[in-house]
């Protein structure tokens, strides 16, 4: 895509199907010859004009508005065209196709292609001219996808404040911070013989202290804002019967598993996404785990091993009402053994207790005990899937960000430490704690999708007079 990133472009920018407006979106440079072509007429710049789209014999297309925006004021930084039709496939088809006819075809004026060049947009083709025109960076990039996929009120929410540039203005107060602390240190590097102590002169400790101070701050509401763009994968698993389809369904709200009292009756994964506070949950039912000798419920065994590898937190659903049962007894202990064995350490352990509306008895301290037939524990059961997927209630303000944000801070953390060790006084060493915040820095320039070197050699020739 960044070979032709100067082809000019044209694609239906609203969604398939039919609708009642829609939208085919041309972007490049110098658009007015086909501007004449499609409309009749030149277009004054952000304003919307009601004429017909005609086809090459002049016969009209459909009738819509039509709007320009000169660049740079437009959404990909380029001319760009909208032409507003009603929203029928068919005819959406036609207008783009007549766009990509008129580009190629001869201007009587110039004698040249009207726009030669103009091709059908790839995926996310005009959000990534917008980034490299410098409209947007890769975070307010990837936020307008995530606004578009947003499955909670909260992660839309969290994406329009990601779009609107809140996550990217703390990354880059973080990396103006670190920048600034980097002139120091790489003045001392540059200068060495100067009787002035650049380091003490800065504050350089107290610099890193503060930044670690911010960087703490943004990671945790990042990591809650890869939670509510991520969800977290639960699973629900146990034996034969202890409710895990019915517990399915009183999560969800709706009769998605079939529930019998015959053992082994799901026989594979049942999935289904519903949200708690916001938060997307992911929660998969699986066949009950036993020793089987029915070749197709074995598969569905394996299956539901292979989803407690994948999962974020494990629902370890008992039957109450068997509790005291040797073989229930010794049966769950066997399940536990394979736990053991197979789950990874990240994966969280919820210990759950069904049917509780059966029985008078207590569960097992540090569980929850639940009735998935009358709802009572659901809430519990809610509250403890939010806590061991980190996510904090109280939260105000966050950002929608992705997995890849929380990794590239997690490095900014790990080099930030090891400067620390080497801005000590007693294993300090200068050429290390500089590289150590050079590479933090460009790990923070990953998140915007910014990095120039140049940026710190243009900070460092305006403070200092390297001249001199």
């Amino acid at each position: 895509m960044l070979a032709s990133r100067h082809d000019p472009i044209a694609a239906i920018a609203t969604a398939p199907g039919r609708g009642g407006v829609g939208i085919v979106r041309i972007s490049g440079a110098q658009l007015q010859p086909l501007m004449q072509a499609l409309c009749g007429r030149s277009l004054r710049a952000r304003e919307a004009t009601y004429l017909p789209f005609r086809a090459d014999d002049h016969s009209v297309i459909d009738q819509g508005l039509a709007l320009y925006f000169p660049a740079p004021h437009s959404y990909t930084g380029e001319d760009v065209l909208e032409l507003q039709a009603h929203g029928g496939p068919v005819v959406l088809q036609l207008l783009l196709a007549r766009c990509l006819e008129a580009g190629a075809q001869t201007d009587p004026a110039t004698g040249r292609p009207r726009l030669p060049g103009l091709r059908v947009a790839q995926p996310g083709e005009f959000t990534q001219r917008a980034f490299l025109n410098d409209k947007i960076d890769l975070a307010q990039a990837e936020a307008i996808a995530d606004l578009i996929d947003a499955s909670t009120e909260a992660a839309a929410r969290s994406a329009s404040r990601s779009l609107a540039g809140e996550f990217s203005r703390e990354i880059h107060t973080l990396r103006d911070a670190l920048i600034h602390l980097r002139m120091g240190v790489e003045a001392t590097l540059d200068f060495p013989e100067e009787e002035i102590d650049f380091l003490k002169q800065t504050d350089a400790q107290g610099q890193l202290d503060r930044l670690r101070a911010q960087l703490a701050t943004v990671m945790q509401r990042t990591r809650q804002g890869a939670l509510l763009r991520e969800g977290i994968r639960v699973v629900i698993a146990g034996q034969p019967n202890a409710g895990k389809s019915s517990l399915l369904n009183a999560l969800a709200g709706a009769e998605l598993a079939i529930v019998t009292p015959i053992a082994g009756t799901t026989r594979d994964v049942v999935t289904q996404a519903i949200q708690i506070e916001g938060v997307p949950v992911h929660v998969i039912d699986t066949a009950g785990l036993r020793d089987s000798d029915d070749p197709v419920e074995k598969i569905g065994i394996e299956r539901a091993w292979a989803q407690i590898e994948r999962a974020d937190a494990l629902v370890f659903l008992h039957d109450l009402t068997r509790r005291d049962d040797p073989a229930y007894q010794a049966a769950d202990a066997q399940i536990q053994r394979l736990l053991a064995d197979k789950r990874p350490n990240s994966l969280a352990l919820i210990e759950v207790w069904n049917k509780a509306d059966a029985h008078a008895g207590p569960a097992p301290e540090g569980s929850i005990a639940l009735s998935a037939r009358t709802g009572q524990g659901l809430q519990a059961l809610r509250r403890k899937l939010l806590e061991v997927a980190g996510w904090q209630s109280s939260a105000e303000g966050v950002w929608l960000a992705r997995e890849r944000h929380v990794h590239a801070l997690r490095r900014v953390e790990q080099h930030l430490v090891a400067a620390n060790e080497f801005l000590a006084p007693q294993a300090l060493a200068l050429d290390l704690l500089a590289e150590e915040l050079r590479l933090g820095q460009n790990a923070l320039n990953e998140i915007t999708g910014e990095f120039s070197a140049d940026d710190l050699l243009g900070v460092i020739f305006s403070k200092f007079c390297i001249g001199k």
